[in-house]
């Protein structure tokens, strides 16, 4: 095991873990996140028809990435959905102008750029089982 691919490897696990735990705690209780969530947004300028069904979305997608992540399988395409999913939380977060959570979403945004960046790496996944046969 080289340095560089168990670093690539942990630092993969690290993002999807985190990704995975947002969407996991959330995912069983869909309807009242997105209650929640949508009433947090009510004095922004996005209409409830579109952050309503986003925050149904949003556990789903951040549980399938962590999945994803966890086991190396479609790295790059799931890393580039992780990135929109992180634009798309740090431009809601900027309409609520909650800028505590914009420096957390841009922490993940570049853990996920590095995660993307140094792919040539991830030679401990699924992905890599895949390629070499």
């Amino acid at each position: 095991m080289s340095n560089k691919n168990a670093t690539y490897f942990f630092a993969r696990l690290l993002i999807s873990m985190s990704m995975f735990g947002h969407g996991f705690v959330r995912v069983f209780k869909l309807p009242e996140f997105a209650e929640k969530m949508t009433i947090e947004f009510e004095t922004t300028i996005l209409p409830e028809a579109l952050v309503h069904p986003f925050m149904f979305v949003l556990p789903i997608l951040e549980l399938f990435v962590g999945i994803f992540l966890l086991i190396g399988f479609k790295t790059k395409l799931v890393t580039i959905i992780g990135l929109i999913i992180m634009l798309a939380l740090i431009f809601g977060s900027s309409m609520q102008q909650n800028w505590s959570a914009v420096p957390v979403q841009m922490f993940h945004g570049l853990f996920l750029l590095g995660v993307l960046a140094f792919l040539p790496y991830n030679k401990y996944s699924f992905d890599s089982s895949l390629s070499s046969n």
